[in-house]
């Protein structure tokens, strides 16, 4: 399916739907799915609107039009992610849950990494679910007012930050470029153009960077930390998408060495006691 183009996509479902699923008889029907007509009067469209979305003319279709199709012709959330592909050249923005809508067992897969330090955030870096390793090795979220929970304005508004970051400069110049290339992956730059703005004026040092326009992609890496109890600690990162969610990154740091976990464990025991 990935070769075909949006119109080409359009009619490849259409034709493979079964009208009983939607309520209409089939009776005898001179061919396979629905109609055009049927599809644009669930979509709220109009039929030659639509036959012309098939036809590949009339230009590029908007972000309701491509969602009112999604729903009209019942898309899987993999199938309409892949249509919002085809045709705006972008995944979906997340519908239907806040932010902050974490899944229960997105939460347990968290927990379950004693000594990893883990957390979920969005295409903008905020923070919206942690485990307690990360929050005794790097931040304490729990403890930051929800409207600060972001990793870009810790790293440059939180002095702890370049305390914690023994290489801050390499670490706080690649999280700016795979923001920048978060926002174009999601499609998000001019919403979050006002966050960006306030950025630049309560950071130089994120303005300079800002400036320079480079864009990368969240790769495996290493992190170097200098924590303030235990000491050095090195840390592997990786990062995975959450299913379901286009919106959302789970970021893991696992100890690099057998030292560095139990440094970890020494942190937790010390939170509990």
């Amino acid at each position: 399916m990935s070769d075909l183009t949006f119109a080409a996509y359009l009619r490849e479902r259409r034709i493979r739907l079964d009208p009983e699923a939607f309520g209409i008889v089939s009776g005898r029907r001179r061919t396979s799915g629905l109609r055009r007509e049927e599809v644009a009067q669930r979509a709220a469209i109009s039929t030659t609107w639509y036959s012309w979305l098939e036809q590949g003319r009339g230009g590029p279709p908007s972000v309701a039009v491509v969602e009112r199709l999604a729903r009209a012709m019942k898309f899987t959330e993999a199938e309409r992610e892949h249509l919002y592909l085809l045709g705006l050249g972008h995944p979906p923005q997340a519908r239907g849950v806040s932010a902050t809508a974490v899944a229960p067992r997105q939460q347990l897969i968290l927990d379950a990494m004693e000594t990893c330090p883990a957390l979920i955030r969005t295409a903008t870096w905020d923070v919206v679910a942690w485990n307690p390793a990360s929050a005794v090795v790097m931040t304490d979220w729990g403890s930051v007012p929800e409207c600060e929970r972001n990793m870009l304005r810790q790293i440059f508004l939180n002095p702890y930050s370049r305390v914690l970051n023994r290489d801050w400069e390499k670490i706080a110049r690649f999280v700016v470029s795979v923001f920048r290339g978060d926002l174009a992956r999601t499609g998000s730059g001019d919403r979050e153009q006002p966050f960006i703005e306030t950025m630049c004026r309560e950071s130089g040092e994120f303005e300079r960077l800002w400036s320079d326009a480079a864009v990368a992609g969240l790769e495996d890496g290493q992190k170097r930390l200098h924590h303030p109890i235990v000491g050095d600690l090195t840390l592997d990162y990786s990062s995975f998408a959450v299913d379901g969610r286009p919106d959302l990154v789970m970021l893991v740091h696992t100890p690099a060495m057998p030292d560095d976990a139990e440094r970890i464990r020494r942190l937790l025991a010390g939170s509990r006691s």
